[in-house]
């Protein structure tokens, strides 16, 4: 059992103790500069409303013809 915690155990400890960074988590300068946000400008949450007014239905029939198929089969 003691020979199974030193092979998992060295590795963590060894690992744990590495004085090195990978790439990807070492501070490149590019993001120590400031960022520069773009201004903030208003713009109303209503700009883009399209007035809609309810319409009647229109008959059924007349909407499902130019849908189906010319010969009327049912596949």
């Amino acid at each position: 059992m003691k020979s199974s915690l030193f092979v998992v155990g060295l590795p963590l400890v060894v690992g744990g103790c590495a004085s090195t960074l990978p790439p990807d988590v070492v501070v490149s300068a590019a993001a120590v500069e400031q960022p520069s946000a773009r201004p903030a400008a208003y713009r109303s949450p209503i700009s883009g409303y399209v007035v809609r007014q309810p319409v009647d239905p229109k008959p059924w029939r007349r909407q499902n013809d130019p849908q189906s198929p010319e010969k009327g089969d049912a596949s």
